[in-house]
């Protein structure tokens, strides 16, 4: 459908509601896109905006220098968004770091309060009842905040390398995947007052780095991207037992999204391809090409309904070519009609050439 290009940075961020799509680069700053045009922008001060996030009014951003900030659109003007708070705050700073035994060894050698990262965010998810924020970090943890006043409530030491990714699905348990290799499940559980993660299982151990997790909540499905470039996917209606493998992309896989039976693989080939899930089985409808860098981030948004029933979804794609391009799928395409974007470059997959090796329990 188009392209938004504003010439300041490589995106490594997207975040998508109704009418408006927020973009985060390397920049410093959020660009606000309204109706496929620049509305607005707010500016971090921080460098590199790794991760973006919308809860209700507010919009959570996670940075390369381990902070997350928040944000709020005045009340006076829509095109105006105001910086509300810093996690950790200030006051919980410094509150922390009185007590010594709120200290951890960094891996260089430094000391620091456990309620903050020491390395770049990575990811930010909400629990699905939206009171709590995870974020993910190359420091190897996964901390919990409470939304409603930001207090950092737990942090996770998860994994033996960076944290690439983590999502919330399945009545409440979490997923982390990491560079170790590996998929995690925790458990979150009641304890007094308030709630604890517990290490449940690990779903995936290889060799190659994960690099992105997806959960389609209408029909339990987890999927995870590596880095040589394969989905692998679980099936949450049978006890997570593993499905199958997604083969479609050369090069590593970089992030996913999903929505509705359609799920979407963005990948440092320069390529999304396209899946339709139609039952247990999974299709390849076709593969997007178009951008001229490494896609890192995918945001979906569903058009109104279609007389049919036929479902419409706005794409919006975000690469290391500064761009962001905009894509219209339809759910009811079959493979031969899918002719999305440009022609695939040559020696890569065209739409009918992509894989699926389907595990039937």
């Amino acid at each position: 459908m188009g392209s938004l290009v504003r010439e300041e940075g490589h995106i490594y961020s997207l975040a998508a509601s109704g009418d408006l799509l927020y973009t985060g680069s390397d920049s410093k700053n959020i660009r606000v896109w309204k109706n496929h045009k620049e509305f607005s922008g707010f500016k971090s001060n921080s460098g590199l905006v790794k991760a973006i996030i919308l809860s209700g009014e507010r919009i959570f951003t996670g940075h390369q220098d381990g902070k997350i900030r928040v944000w709020k659109v005045s009340v006076k003007d829509s095109s105006v968004y105001n910086r509300i708070g810093t996690l950790p705050t200030l006051m919980a700073y410094i509150k922390t770091s009185m007590k010594p035994s709120n200290y951890i060894q960094t891996r260089r050698n430094r000391n620091t309060v456990w309620i903050k990262h020491f390395d770049a965010i990575s990811c930010l998810s909400m629990s699905e009842d939206q009171k709590l924020l995870y974020s993910a970090s190359w420091d190897k943890t996964i901390k919990v905040w409470r939304a409603s006043d930001s207090k950092c409530l737990e942090s996770i030491k998860a994994h033996d390398d960076a944290v690439n990714s983590i999502v919330v699905g399945f009545n409440g348990l979490l997923f982390s995947g990491s560079a170790d290799g590996t998929v995690k499940i925790w458990r979150k559980e009641s304890q007094g007052k308030g709630t604890k993660h517990f290490f449940s299982q690990t779903l995936l151990k290889q060799e190659c780095a994960v690099t992105a997790l997806a959960v389609d909540p209408s029909s339990n499905y987890l999927y995870c991207g590596s880095s040589d470039g394969l989905v692998n996917f679980w099936q949450g209606d049978k006890l997570l037992s593993h499905g199958g493998v997604l083969r479609g992309h050369k090069l590593a896989t970089l992030c996913l999204a999903a929505a509705g039976n359609l799920i979407f693989s963005g990948s440092a080939d320069n390529n999304i391809c396209v899946w339709k899930r139609d039952g247990g089985e999974h299709i390849c409808l076709s593969v997007l090409s178009g951008h001229s860098g490494p896609v890192k981030c995918l945001a979906v948004e569903e058009e109104q309904e279609q007389k049919g029933g036929d479902k419409q979804f706005i794409v919006y794609s975000g690469s290391l070519d500064k761009s962001v391009k905009i894509w219209r799928i339809s759910s009811q395409l079959v493979p031969n009609q899918a002719e999305v974007g440009t022609s695939p470059p040559q020696n890569f997959p065209s739409s009918n050439s992509c894989r699926v090796s389907q595990r039937r329990k």
